[in-house]
């Protein structure tokens, strides 16, 4: 399905972002990796999210960060991008969308997982590649709104072995998958993403 550019705004912010829209009230979005290190919404991982959510029928919008691409204000270390999201929301809300689901890769994992608490109308959050290695996630605690995380076997920000210990105090009822041979950046392993999400959603 084509997508559109479009502009939201994070209370006085505007955001870049791209739609692409389907009937019925499901949504999604996806935030991208860490834009001090070159992430944004075009980002391999985050076209494939995308990818899979499309061939289900479902509306989806990724967009830039604050201080990315053509969105405005500056980097805020994941605090402010909070905003972002919410913006992100309450847009789908405006075109009647209501369940949404709400994916994260590496920093955007981290920025989910800063407000998935207060972030409304999430039905089911994903994280992928949540940088547990190297950013501290230990104010997560249990939320019921997660119910699937992916890593890279190889993921060395990411690792498995410390995710298996973490995840049963975030949802012990999530799904937990390791892409074997996989790395942070998943080159040449995006296809895998888009099946294991294709699987989450015809469950």
């Amino acid at each position: 399905m084509e997508e559109k550019k479009i502009f939201f705004a994070a209370n006085k912010i505007r955001i870049e972002g791209l739609l692409s829209q389907s009937p019925g009230e499901a949504a999604m979005i996806v935030t991208h990796p860490h834009p001090l290190y070159g992430g944004n919404m075009y980002n391999n991982v985050v076209e494939s999210v995308i990818k899979a959510y499309n061939q289900a029928g479902y509306t989806t919008l990724r967009f830039n960060f604050r201080g990315v691409g053509q969105s405005g204000g500056s980097h805020a270390s994941g605090q402010a991008e909070q905003e972002d999201v919410l913006g992100a929301i309450h847009y789908l809300n405006s075109l009647n969308k209501t369940s949404i689901n709400l994916i994260g890769y590496s920093f955007g994992a981290w920025v989910i997982a800063l407000g998935i608490n207060r972030f409304p109308n999430i039905s089911r959050a994903g994280m992928i590649s949540p940088p547990v290695n190297f950013i501290d996630f230990g104010f997560q605690g249990h939320t019921p709104k997660l119910h699937l995380v992916i890593t890279g076997s190889q993921d060395e920000f990411s690792p498995p072995a410390m995710l298996k210990e973490m995840l049963p105090a975030w949802n012990p009822d999530a799904k937990f998958k390791i892409i074997q041979g996989a790395d942070h950046f998943y080159l040449g392993k995006t296809e895998e993403i888009e099946e294991i999400i294709q699987d989450f959603l015809h469950q």
